[in-house]
Order: structure tokens, then C-alpha cells, then sequence
């Protein structure tokens, strides 16, 4: 057994523990991106910090076992404040948007490119229960507003703007509106709730920074680049070829991201500058679905140690030394050729949006 203080507390454990397991069994939230019970562990993330007072020095928690007379620090201001640095330099070369520019604007909040991937699968139940769970009881928001989300759309920048107001009314008009009596599945009366918007909800977003014009483009290989565009939108078939021309810009772990969560618990803003290490590239599995964004990844290795015993199939790994390394496919493969039964895995255990399924 090994005797420690934590906090100041006296206590007993067992050797060949680490100190996060012997904090956390005490009760003390210790946070990090790096670590997951079960995989081999080295350090990376750094946010999980403590102190060791009677040596006056800080150690990485998830990898350092405890030691007779150690007396830690895991919870004082001081400590928090390490951690929180720590998370501010993951951020600085996080190139990434929690919320796509069209919903941030929405002054209603409407989850826009949830609702344009529904349409583009031509699942119009879904479609119209996201837009019955968002509006108020006095109808949906687009009615009276000029139309904001369409100046912010990217796509914009590229062609013309996807066509939002216009497919949110017709859903509205042809499925919900008083003269309707469509509900989907299992929607209940009294689903609906006014939306916030997202830009006074207080709720962390990272920014991506100065882009490149060949960056921009990244994001069309989500859309259907060469479909034919309609404005006006009068039928089904028009909407939902029309929202297949979204380039999805948004992240699909915004409300499944540890990264995030730390940001919003320490109160950090996002910085203004961005170390620009890897460009925007969506690299996308055409076989499995699987997509990867290198800007958005902080290479805590967890999707590496995943898989580093898997023989059958290539699977992610490092390339380059130091500051310039990065995950990627091994050099001899083609993305498409790799995770072909574990995709769903390295999603599940990414602690951002950098891994994620292309639907």
C-alpha cells in the first residue's frame, strides 16, 4: 500500500495505480482527451494535470503512478489554470467550426444542416419533425425574415447560396402548416420549443481562421457539386436536390466533443489567431463512410492505440516528427483502403469531430 495526501486528505492505496485513477476513485473530476481506460497511454493532451507539492512540480495525471509520501494538488486554482492553458494551445491550431455560419446566424437557431442532410436522404419524416420540434406555437420564423442564413452560406462564396428559407417554407407550407394534417412518427403534440440563437447561448464555437481558396472547396465533397440548382422551391424533388448542394460545413460532434465541453467548463474564448499546421482537407472513405478532417484533430493518438494490433486491415497511424506530425493513412495505402470493419470504433472514441461518418 502506498500512503499520500490529496488535497490535504490523508489516504491509503494500492501500488501500481496511476494518480488520475487514485483521484478519480476519491471522488475528484480530473479531465482529459488523451486517456481512455483500457488502451496503452502516453501522455499527449496535458489536461489532466496536478501538483505535487511535495516536490513543488506538475505531472500528467494519466501517466504517472503514485508514490509513497506524494501530497497532490488536483483541484486549486492554480491547477485548473495549467489545465486551462493547456486547452487554449490545443485550440490554437484547432481549425474547426462547432456550428455551421447559417445556423449561428438563424435568430431562431434552426439546425440547418441537420434538417438539408435529411432532405438531401429524401427522409422527409425526419425533416419535418426536426422543423415541428424547433418552431414556436406561432409558426416557423422564416415567414418574416430576410434571410440570413443564405448571406452566410458558403456555398455563396463558391456559386449561389443553398436555398434555405425557401426549402424550410416549403416543408413548413406543405406538411405543417393549419392546413395540414401530416405528422411523422412518433411526434407527440407538445414536442415543440423556441430555439435560442446559438450566438447568445453563451455555448463554446471554434473558428477556423484565415482560409485558402483551395480550402474553401474542401468542403464540396460533401455536396452534390454538378446538381441542377433550383431557387424556387415548389416540389419534393426540387428540395431535396437542393439540399444535397450543401457542403455540410458544419461539425458533427458539436454536441459530442470533449474538447468543447472543456472549453465551455473553463470559460475559454477561441483564439484569434490559429497555428496553421494542416490545411483543411476532408479526406472521406467512400467504401466505409469514414471521414477525416486533420484540422480538427489534436493527435491525442487514442484512434492509433485503437488499432495497433489490428493485423487485417491498414488502419491510422502517425507521419512526420515533431511539430509537424500528424495522423494519416499509412503512406502505402489509399484512404479508401483502410478501418474497413472498425470505422464505427475510432469515431466512437475520437474526442473531437476529426473522425466521423458521412451520411
Amino acid at each position: 500500500m502506498v500512503k499520500l495526501k490529496i488535497n490535504s486528505t490523508d489516504t491509503e492505496v494500492p501500488e501500481g495505480l496511476t494518480i488520475m485513477e487514485v483521484a478519480r476513485d476519491a471522488g475528484f473530476a480530473v479531465p482529459s482527451l488523451c486517456h481512455n481506460d483500457g488502451l496503452p497511454h502516453y501522455t499527449s493532451c496535458m489536461v489532466c494535470m496536478v501538483k505535487d507539492k511535495r516536490t513543488n512540480s506538475f505531472v500528467p495525471s494519466c501517466s504517472v503512478y503514485v508514490q509513497e509520501g506524494m501530497d497532490l494538488d488536483v483541484s486549486s486554482e492554480e491547477v485548473i489554470s495549467l489545465r486551462r492553458k493547456a486547452v487554449e494551445l490545443l485550440l490554437s491550431e484547432h481549425r474547426a467550426e462547432c456550428e455551421a455560419p447559417c445556423r449561428l446566424v438563424c435568430p431562431a437557431g434552426y439546425n440547418i444542416p441537420l434538417f438539408n442532410r435529411h432532405l438531401a436522404a429524401k427522409d422527409l419524416d425526419k425533416a419535418v419533425k426536426l422543423t415541428l420540434s424547433e418552431i414556436d406555437p406561432e409558426g416557423i420564423a422564416c415567414d418574416n425574415c430576410p434571410g440570413y442564413c443564405e448571406n452566410a452560406c458558403r456555398r455563396k462564396k463558391i456559386d449561389i447560396p443553398v436555398s434555405i428559407r425557401n426549402m424550410k417554407l416549403f416543408i413548413y407550407g406543405t406538411y405543417i402548416s393549419r392546413d395540414n394534417n401530416f405528422n411523422p412518427p412518433d411526434f407527440k403534440p407538445g414536442d415543440k420549443k423556441v430555439r435560442k440563437n446559438l450566438k447568445s447561448s453563451g455555448k463554446f464555437n471554434s473558428l477556423i481562421g484565415r482560409m485558402e481558396p483551395s480550402e474553401q472547396a474542401e468542403w464540396l465533397k460533401e455536396s452534390n457539386a454538378d446538381t441542377i440548382r433550383s431557387r424556387e422551391i415548389s416540389v419534393v424533388k426540387n428540395a431535396v436536390s437542393e439540399a444535397g448542394s450543401c457542403m455540410h460545413c458544419d461539425c458533427r460532434a458539436a454536441n459530442d466533443c470533449r474538447l468543447r465541453d472543456l472549453a465551455n467548463e473553463f470559460s475559454i474564448k477561441d483564439p484569434r489567431g490559429k497555428l496553421i499546421n494542416s490545411p483543411i482537407v476532408k479526406k472521406i472513405n467512400n467504401k466505409t463512410g469514414l471521414v477525416f478532417e486533420n484540422a480538427k484533430c489534436i493527435k491525442c493518438g487514442l484512434c492509433v492505440r485503437l488499432c495497433e494490433d489490428t493485423k487485417e486491415e491498414p488502419a491510422l497511424c502517425f507521419i512526420n516528427r515533431g511539430f509537424i506530425s500528424i495522423i494519416s493513412e499509412p503512406l502505402t495505402e489509399e484512404f479508401d483502403n483502410i478501418l474497413k470493419t472498425k470505422s464505427r470504433e475510432v469515431i466512437d472514441i475520437c474526442p473531437t469531430g476529426a473522425l466521423s461518418q458521412f451520411k
